[in-house]
Protein backbone atom coordinates (compact mmCIF):
# COMPACT_ATOMS: atom_id res chain seq x y z
CA UNK A 1 0.00 0.00 0.00
CA UNK A 2 1.37 3.98 -0.80
CA UNK A 3 0.82 5.28 2.26
CA UNK A 4 2.26 8.85 1.40
CA UNK A 5 3.60 10.14 -1.58
CA UNK A 6 4.84 13.58 -1.58
CA UNK A 7 7.50 16.63 -2.78
CA UNK A 8 9.25 18.83 -0.79
CA UNK A 9 10.18 22.16 -2.15
CA UNK A 10 13.17 23.84 0.02
CA UNK A 11 11.99 21.42 2.83
CA UNK A 12 8.30 22.37 2.70
CA UNK A 13 5.49 20.28 1.76
CA UNK A 14 4.04 20.92 -1.31
CA UNK A 15 -0.01 21.04 -1.31
CA UNK A 16 -2.04 18.33 -3.20
CA UNK A 17 -2.27 14.72 -3.31
CA UNK A 18 0.07 13.08 -6.05
CA UNK A 19 1.04 9.43 -7.35
CA UNK A 20 4.82 8.29 -8.37
CA UNK A 21 3.85 9.20 -12.35
CA UNK A 22 2.60 12.61 -11.24
CA UNK A 23 5.32 12.96 -8.48
CA UNK A 24 8.05 12.15 -10.97
CA UNK A 25 7.01 14.58 -13.90
CA UNK A 26 6.54 17.53 -11.15
CA UNK A 27 10.69 16.71 -10.65
CA UNK A 28 11.09 17.08 -14.61
CA UNK A 29 9.79 20.47 -14.44
CA UNK A 30 11.92 22.74 -13.53
CA UNK A 31 10.66 24.71 -10.01
CA UNK A 32 9.99 28.55 -10.53
CA UNK A 33 13.12 30.31 -9.70
CA UNK A 34 12.45 32.03 -6.52
CA UNK A 35 14.66 32.99 -3.63
CA UNK A 36 16.28 30.18 -1.45
CA UNK A 37 14.33 30.96 2.44
CA UNK A 38 15.81 31.91 5.79
CA UNK A 39 19.39 32.86 5.85
CA UNK A 40 21.27 29.47 5.65
CA UNK A 41 23.43 28.86 2.74
CA UNK A 42 22.99 25.15 1.48
CA UNK A 43 25.31 25.14 -1.36
CA UNK A 44 27.45 22.32 -1.93
CA UNK A 45 31.24 22.83 -1.06
CA UNK A 46 33.54 21.57 -3.20
CA UNK A 47 33.51 17.68 -4.26
CA UNK A 48 30.07 17.33 -2.24
CA UNK A 49 27.51 16.00 -3.49
CA UNK A 50 24.33 19.15 -4.72
CA UNK A 51 21.41 18.84 -2.54
CA UNK A 52 18.68 18.76 -4.85
CA UNK A 53 15.82 21.84 -4.22
CA UNK A 54 12.90 20.23 -4.64
CA UNK A 55 12.66 15.98 -3.83
CA UNK A 56 9.89 13.18 -3.77
CA UNK A 57 9.11 11.12 -0.69
CA UNK A 58 6.90 8.02 -0.97
CA UNK A 59 6.35 5.74 1.83
CA UNK A 60 4.76 2.26 1.18
CA UNK A 61 3.91 -0.07 3.52
CA UNK A 62 3.72 -4.05 2.93
CA UNK A 63 3.59 -3.14 -0.85
CA UNK A 64 1.86 -5.29 -3.39
CA UNK A 65 4.41 -5.92 -6.70
CA UNK A 66 2.49 -3.99 -8.99
CA UNK A 67 2.56 -1.01 -6.64
CA UNK A 68 6.61 -1.21 -5.88
CA UNK A 69 6.58 -1.77 -10.18
CA UNK A 70 4.97 1.91 -10.61
CA UNK A 71 7.25 3.00 -8.53
CA UNK A 72 10.20 1.95 -9.86
CA UNK A 73 8.97 2.86 -13.57
CA UNK A 74 8.34 6.63 -12.19
CA UNK A 75 11.97 6.67 -10.29
CA UNK A 76 13.76 4.39 -13.11
CA UNK A 77 14.86 2.22 -10.35
CA UNK A 78 16.96 -1.24 -11.33
CA UNK A 79 14.59 -4.26 -10.89
CA UNK A 80 17.38 -6.14 -8.34
CA UNK A 81 16.69 -3.19 -6.09
CA UNK A 82 12.81 -3.81 -6.15
CA UNK A 83 13.66 -7.18 -5.33
CA UNK A 84 15.39 -7.27 -2.84
CA UNK A 85 12.65 -4.65 -0.98
CA UNK A 86 10.06 -7.28 -1.51
CA UNK A 87 12.40 -10.06 -0.11
CA UNK A 88 11.38 -10.01 3.98
CA UNK A 89 14.98 -11.96 5.21
CA UNK A 90 17.29 -9.76 3.39
CA UNK A 91 20.30 -8.70 5.25
CA UNK A 92 21.65 -5.14 6.78
CA UNK A 93 23.61 -3.95 3.84
CA UNK A 94 23.92 -0.86 1.54
CA UNK A 95 24.85 -1.09 -2.22
CA UNK A 96 24.71 1.67 -4.85
CA UNK A 97 22.85 0.17 -8.19
CA UNK A 98 22.78 2.35 -11.31
CA UNK A 99 22.51 5.78 -9.09
CA UNK A 100 20.49 4.23 -6.26
CA UNK A 101 21.29 3.82 -2.80
CA UNK A 102 20.16 0.97 -1.55
CA UNK A 103 19.93 0.78 2.22
CA UNK A 104 18.38 -2.35 3.60
CA UNK A 105 17.27 -2.54 7.93
CA UNK A 106 16.07 -4.50 10.20
CA UNK A 107 13.51 -3.13 12.27
CA UNK A 108 12.42 -4.64 16.07
CA UNK A 109 10.37 -4.32 18.70
CA UNK A 110 9.81 -6.68 21.84
CA UNK A 111 6.53 -8.47 22.56
CA UNK A 112 7.05 -8.90 26.72
CA UNK A 113 4.26 -11.62 26.77
CA UNK A 114 5.86 -14.02 24.21
CA UNK A 115 9.28 -12.53 25.50
CA UNK A 116 10.38 -12.62 21.96
CA UNK A 117 11.67 -9.90 19.01
CA UNK A 118 9.32 -9.42 16.06
CA UNK A 119 11.84 -8.30 13.23
CA UNK A 120 10.69 -6.41 10.16
CA UNK A 121 12.30 -4.56 7.05
CA UNK A 122 12.60 -1.45 6.16
CA UNK A 123 14.04 -0.54 2.77
CA UNK A 124 15.57 2.97 1.80
CA UNK A 125 16.02 3.50 -1.73
CA UNK A 126 18.13 6.80 -2.20
CA UNK A 127 17.85 8.93 -5.61
CA UNK A 128 19.26 12.00 -6.93
CA UNK A 129 15.91 13.64 -6.12
CA UNK A 130 14.05 10.96 -4.47
CA UNK A 131 13.66 8.16 -1.73
CA UNK A 132 11.02 5.66 -1.43
CA UNK A 133 10.76 4.02 1.61
CA UNK A 134 9.09 0.43 1.73
CA UNK A 135 8.50 -0.38 5.29
CA UNK A 136 7.71 -4.83 5.73
CA UNK A 137 5.97 -5.72 8.90
CA UNK A 138 4.55 -3.21 11.79
CA UNK A 139 8.02 -3.52 13.89
CA UNK A 140 8.68 0.30 13.45
CA UNK A 141 6.10 2.53 12.28
CA UNK A 142 7.30 5.80 10.48
CA UNK A 143 4.50 7.92 10.63
CA UNK A 144 6.10 9.75 13.30
CA UNK A 145 9.25 10.17 11.18
CA UNK A 146 7.49 12.14 8.44
CA UNK A 147 5.70 14.09 10.53
CA UNK A 148 8.68 15.49 12.80
CA UNK A 149 10.32 16.12 9.38
CA UNK A 150 7.90 18.11 8.37
CA UNK A 151 8.18 20.49 11.36
CA UNK A 152 11.65 20.92 10.88
CA UNK A 153 12.17 22.56 7.39
CA UNK A 154 15.87 23.42 8.04
CA UNK A 155 16.72 19.48 8.52
CA UNK A 156 14.54 18.52 5.11
CA UNK A 157 15.94 21.13 3.08
CA UNK A 158 18.75 18.74 2.94
CA UNK A 159 17.20 16.63 0.67
CA UNK A 160 16.33 12.83 0.61
CA UNK A 161 19.37 11.87 2.81
CA UNK A 162 17.74 13.52 5.77
CA UNK A 163 15.26 10.98 5.39
CA UNK A 164 17.46 8.66 5.55
CA UNK A 165 19.09 9.98 8.29
CA UNK A 166 15.69 10.18 10.38
CA UNK A 167 14.63 6.43 9.65
CA UNK A 168 18.40 4.84 10.79
CA UNK A 169 17.85 7.11 14.00
CA UNK A 170 14.11 5.70 14.56
CA UNK A 171 14.81 2.53 13.87
CA UNK A 172 18.40 2.48 16.12
CA UNK A 173 15.95 4.42 18.93
CA UNK A 174 13.76 0.72 18.82
CA UNK A 175 16.05 -1.29 19.73
CA UNK A 176 16.84 0.29 23.12
CA UNK A 177 13.60 -0.84 23.81
CA UNK A 178 13.74 -4.12 22.48
CA UNK A 179 17.26 -4.58 24.64
CA UNK A 180 15.29 -3.39 27.77
CA UNK A 181 12.82 -6.27 27.79
CA UNK A 182 15.41 -9.19 26.75
CA UNK A 183 17.50 -7.16 30.00
CA UNK A 184 14.60 -7.91 32.25
CA UNK A 185 14.13 -10.75 31.32
CA UNK A 186 17.80 -12.30 31.67
CA UNK A 187 17.83 -10.78 34.81
CA UNK A 188 14.27 -12.87 36.06
CA UNK A 189 16.37 -16.28 34.63
CA UNK A 190 19.42 -15.74 36.41
CA UNK A 191 17.45 -15.35 39.83
CA UNK A 192 15.94 -18.60 38.22
CA UNK A 193 18.64 -20.80 37.57
CA UNK A 194 20.86 -19.49 41.03
CA UNK A 195 17.50 -19.58 43.58
CA UNK A 196 17.50 -21.57 46.07
CA UNK A 197 14.91 -24.50 46.32
CA UNK A 198 14.22 -23.99 42.47
CA UNK A 199 15.40 -27.78 40.66
CA UNK A 200 18.27 -26.28 38.38
CA UNK A 201 17.21 -27.62 34.68
CA UNK A 202 14.04 -25.63 34.25
CA UNK A 203 15.27 -22.64 32.83
CA UNK A 204 16.85 -23.80 30.07
CA UNK A 205 14.58 -23.91 27.44
CA UNK A 206 13.47 -19.95 28.63
CA UNK A 207 17.45 -19.57 28.66
CA UNK A 208 17.66 -20.87 24.96
CA UNK A 209 14.66 -19.15 23.57
CA UNK A 210 16.31 -15.70 24.88
CA UNK A 211 19.30 -16.66 23.57
CA UNK A 212 17.84 -17.26 20.21
CA UNK A 213 16.21 -13.69 20.41
CA UNK A 214 19.47 -12.13 21.45
CA UNK A 215 21.52 -13.56 18.43
CA UNK A 216 18.75 -12.53 16.41
CA UNK A 217 18.82 -8.90 17.39
CA UNK A 218 22.45 -9.14 16.98
CA UNK A 219 22.56 -10.06 13.79
CA UNK A 220 20.33 -7.27 13.09
CA UNK A 221 22.31 -4.74 14.90
CA UNK A 222 25.88 -5.57 14.11
CA UNK A 223 25.73 -4.82 10.17
CA UNK A 224 24.60 -1.62 10.49
CA UNK A 225 27.36 -0.07 12.41
CA UNK A 226 29.45 -0.63 9.33
CA UNK A 227 27.11 1.24 6.59
CA UNK A 228 26.75 4.19 9.28
CA UNK A 229 30.22 4.56 8.72
CA UNK A 230 30.18 3.90 5.31
CA UNK A 231 27.69 6.70 4.94
CA UNK A 232 30.15 9.06 7.06
CA UNK A 233 32.93 8.67 5.47
CA UNK A 234 30.94 8.80 1.58
CA UNK A 235 29.69 11.61 -0.30
CA UNK A 236 25.35 10.29 0.01
CA UNK A 237 24.94 12.43 3.05
CA UNK A 238 25.25 16.37 3.07
CA UNK A 239 28.05 17.69 5.23
CA UNK A 240 25.39 19.81 7.13
CA UNK A 241 22.93 16.23 8.08
CA UNK A 242 26.12 14.59 9.03
CA UNK A 243 26.14 15.76 12.80
CA UNK A 244 22.71 14.07 13.08
CA UNK A 245 23.92 10.55 11.35
CA UNK A 246 26.84 11.14 14.04
CA UNK A 247 24.64 10.97 16.95
CA UNK A 248 22.76 7.92 15.41
CA UNK A 249 26.34 6.17 15.07
CA UNK A 250 26.91 6.88 18.90
CA UNK A 251 23.12 5.55 19.76
CA UNK A 252 23.70 2.72 17.72
CA UNK A 253 27.00 1.82 19.40
CA UNK A 254 25.76 1.37 22.32
CA UNK A 255 23.02 -0.90 21.01
CA UNK A 256 25.74 -3.18 19.92
CA UNK A 257 27.71 -3.57 23.21
CA UNK A 258 24.64 -4.08 25.37
CA UNK A 259 23.36 -6.44 22.73
CA UNK A 260 26.93 -8.24 22.94
CA UNK A 261 26.76 -7.97 27.13
CA UNK A 262 23.15 -9.37 26.59
CA UNK A 263 24.50 -12.59 24.48
CA UNK A 264 27.64 -12.91 26.76
CA UNK A 265 25.68 -12.36 29.76
CA UNK A 266 22.99 -15.78 28.08
CA UNK A 267 25.64 -17.85 27.51
CA UNK A 268 27.41 -17.81 30.73
CA UNK A 269 23.99 -18.11 32.74
CA UNK A 270 23.32 -21.43 30.16
CA UNK A 271 26.31 -23.15 30.81
CA UNK A 272 25.77 -22.64 35.14
CA UNK A 273 22.38 -23.86 34.33
CA UNK A 274 23.97 -27.01 32.62
CA UNK A 275 26.54 -27.18 35.10
CA UNK A 276 24.38 -27.41 38.30
CA UNK A 277 22.01 -29.71 35.95
CA UNK A 278 24.90 -31.58 35.89
CA UNK A 279 25.99 -31.34 39.77
CA UNK A 280 22.03 -32.55 40.47
CA UNK A 281 22.57 -35.41 38.64
CA UNK A 282 25.33 -36.88 39.67
CA UNK A 283 24.38 -36.12 43.57
CA UNK A 284 21.19 -38.22 42.36
CA UNK A 285 23.09 -41.06 41.64
CA UNK A 286 25.49 -40.89 44.54
CA UNK A 287 21.64 -41.00 46.85
CA UNK A 288 20.41 -44.28 44.37
CA UNK A 289 24.15 -46.14 44.69
CA UNK A 290 24.20 -45.47 48.65
CA UNK A 291 20.73 -46.73 49.19
CA UNK A 292 21.26 -49.68 46.95
CA UNK A 293 23.99 -50.56 48.71
CA UNK A 294 22.20 -50.17 52.12
CA UNK A 295 19.48 -52.67 50.91
CA UNK A 296 21.56 -54.74 49.49
CA UNK A 297 22.74 -56.30 52.83
CA UNK A 298 19.34 -57.65 53.95
CA UNK A 299 18.42 -58.53 50.63
CA UNK A 300 22.16 -60.89 50.27
CA UNK A 301 21.20 -62.08 53.71
CA UNK A 302 17.28 -63.33 53.41
CA UNK A 303 18.73 -64.36 49.64
CA UNK A 304 20.97 -67.06 51.77
CA UNK A 305 18.39 -68.04 54.09
CA UNK A 306 16.17 -68.18 51.08
CA UNK A 307 17.45 -70.87 49.58
CA UNK A 308 15.79 -73.89 51.87
CA UNK A 309 18.69 -76.33 52.48
CA UNK A 310 18.04 -78.52 54.45
CA UNK A 311 20.79 -78.65 56.49
CA UNK A 312 21.63 -75.01 57.57
CA UNK A 313 22.99 -74.89 61.15
CA UNK A 314 20.71 -71.38 61.91
CA UNK A 315 18.24 -73.09 60.40
CA UNK A 316 17.31 -75.18 64.30
CA UNK A 317 18.62 -72.10 66.42
CA UNK A 318 16.12 -70.22 68.86
CA UNK A 319 18.01 -67.07 68.65
CA UNK A 320 18.35 -67.18 64.82
CA UNK A 321 15.71 -65.32 63.52
CA UNK A 322 16.05 -62.16 66.13
CA UNK A 323 19.70 -62.64 65.75
CA UNK A 324 20.11 -62.59 61.48
CA UNK A 325 16.80 -59.83 61.81
CA UNK A 326 19.49 -57.90 64.31
CA UNK A 327 22.26 -58.46 61.95
CA UNK A 328 20.71 -57.13 58.96
CA UNK A 329 19.58 -53.77 60.80
CA UNK A 330 23.01 -53.27 62.51
CA UNK A 331 24.80 -53.35 59.60
CA UNK A 332 22.63 -51.23 57.23
CA UNK A 333 22.75 -48.54 60.11
CA UNK A 334 26.13 -48.53 60.15
CA UNK A 335 25.94 -48.08 56.02
CA UNK A 336 23.73 -45.65 56.41
CA UNK A 337 25.90 -43.14 59.05
CA UNK A 338 28.89 -43.77 56.58
CA UNK A 339 26.94 -42.43 53.60
CA UNK A 340 25.52 -39.53 55.68
CA UNK A 341 29.18 -38.41 56.77
CA UNK A 342 30.59 -38.89 53.50
CA UNK A 343 27.41 -36.67 51.93
CA UNK A 344 26.11 -39.41 49.67
CA UNK A 345 22.86 -38.87 51.74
Amino acid sequence: MIVDCAVYRDGVRLAGDRTPESVAAELATPPPDEPEPGGADHDPAEGERPVPREFAWVGLADPLSSELAQVRRAFDIHPLTIEDALSPRERPKVERIEGTLSMVLRSARYLDAAEEVEFGQITVLLGDDFVVVVRLGDAVNLKGVRRRLETHPERLHYGPAAVLVSILDEVVDAYGPVLDGIENDIDEVETQVFAQGVRPGQPTERLYYLLREVLQTQRATSPVREQVAALMDGDEVPEGAKPYLRDVADHLADVVDRTASARALLSSALEANLTQVSLRQNEDMRKMSAWVSILAVPTMIAGIYGMNFDHMPELDSRFGYPLILGLMASICLMLYRGFRRSGWL
